[in-house]
Parts: C-alpha cells; structure tokens; sequence
C-alpha cells in the first residue's frame, strides 16, 4: 500500500490541523509547554491547535517556514503525530527531547545525536516486521551532530533504546538497560524507533537529538529515587538540543 497523502483542504483528524497550513518541515517535541518554548525562536509564529497532547504551530525560523508540534509520551501517541505529519506532506521530522545516559560517560547537561534506534516500543512492531531497521536518515544525524558541536555542549551520537516503560516495575525485570549498556546503546528514550520507521514507510527524512537528563545506571539509582529533570544543567542542554534541531531542520 503505497503512503496516504492528504490532499490541502484536509484537516487531520488528531492533530487537527489543515494541510494547507503545515510546512515540509516539522520540529516535534514531547511536552506542548517545550512546543510553546520553541513557538517563541520563531517569526510570524501563530498556534494552528491545541487537541490533547497534540499542540501545533507554524512560524519561520531564519526566514524559513517550519512547523512545531508536541506528541506526548510514548511511542504510541507520537505514532500518531509523525503519521499525520508525513500524510499532511511533511518531509522532514526532526525529534528534539530528554533521554536519559545508558553509557557511562553520557551524564547530565550532555546532548546525544540518535544514529539508529533499537525498537522495544510497543507500536513499530504493528507496523512493520521486527527485522525492519530503525535508522535516522544518515544526512540529518551528520549535520546533527556538527550543528550540536557548535553548542559547546558535550556531543555524542550512537544508537539510542526506544522503550515503553519510564519508571521501572518492582514486580518484573524489565529492559535490562545493563545488557543494553554493553551492547553500546548511548541513552534511552521513548518515541524515535516510531518516528524512524514511520519516515521510512513514508520515503521522509528524520532525526532525533536529545538533552540528557539524567544516567541511573552511572549514579547506581535503579529505581530512579533521585531523577529531577528540571535542573539548570538540564535546561541548558534542551535549549541547545532545540537550538541544534532547528538549524539543521531549515538546511538545505
């Protein structure tokens, strides 16, 4: 079946959105309140919806139109979003969010550029056979990372874990982000396997860049007692990952 392809005068049923209205690039993030934060870097800026967790905005960065919107947590609500998106003619989908450091060296105020994602979401997989690859497209993850150097942040990229579970079960093991730590996974996260396999599907470009906000596994916190995103070494490195992906979202 070949990609849907909404025609201008559509609205998106979730998003709520009209086509029309909508850039060929699109910024998505997971909370509407960081939506809102990038609506303001923006020029000629105006909220397109509001409909759950789905917050939409258009403006132009640098003179070039693009668009904003939140997807909530989770795979599959960002499915949901990334799909509209690419059906309203989006082209290119760039993820900006937090992720926490699966290795050891990848700490706090840290950005990490996702290469590739391992797929334990709970969406994908009804999309898509388990063998089919999650994989940014190769050219944005590049310009990513370079853009991300210029920040004067700590910088690195690899392949990130996309999972469904945030806090983990006393009840079941769960992912076992130490085996996952040896297979040279760099950070966890929840929604970039969708967004890679939903791009594919559609033949669209996507990238993903994350601030870390925490490593669990190097401050021996499994339980995650301790995790406070909303520290000023963490709010450096979002502005930096959200400066980072809107440069590279407007590149030629």
């Amino acid at each position: 079946m070949a990609p849907v392809r909404l025609p201008a005068d559509a609205e998106l049923p979730l998003l709520r959105a009209r086509v029309a209205d909508l850039s060929d690039r699109a910024l998505v993030v997971g909370d509407p309140g960081r939506a809102a934060r990038v609506a303001e870097r923006l020029d000629d800026v105006r909220q397109l919806t509001a409909n759950r967790e789905y917050h939409v905005y258009s403006g132009t960065h640098r003179g070039v139109p693009v668009t904003v919107a939140s997807h909530g947590v989770g795979a599959a609500g960002a499915a949901v979003c990334f799909e509209e998106l690419a059906r309203g003619g989006v082209t290119r989908i760039i993820r900006s969010g937090t992720a926490g450091g699966i290795q050891p060296e990848v700490v706090d105020g840290a950005i990490v550029v996702a290469t590739a994602a391992v797929r334990a979401d709970g969406v994908s997989h009804q999309l898509v056979p388990t063998e089919f690859p999650a994989i940014a497209t190769p050219e944005l993850a590049v310009a990513l990372k370079a853009a991300a150097a210029k920040t004067g942040l700590e910088v690195h990229s690899g392949i990130v874990l996309t999972g469904d579970m945030f806090y983990p079960s006393d009840v079941i093991t769960g992912i076992d982000h130490r085996m996952w730590q040896r297979a040279g996974i760099v950070a966890v996260e929840m929604e970039a396997s969708a967004l890679f396999v939903i791009a594919s599907l559609h033949g669209i470009e996507a990238g993903a860049v994350f601030a870390i906000d925490g490593n669990p596994l190097a401050a021996k916190d499994d339980a995650m007692d301790g995790y406070d995103p909303y520290r000023e070494i963490v709010t450096r490195a979002v502005d930096g990952a959200l400066d980072t992906a809107l440069d590279v979202l407007i590149a030629d």
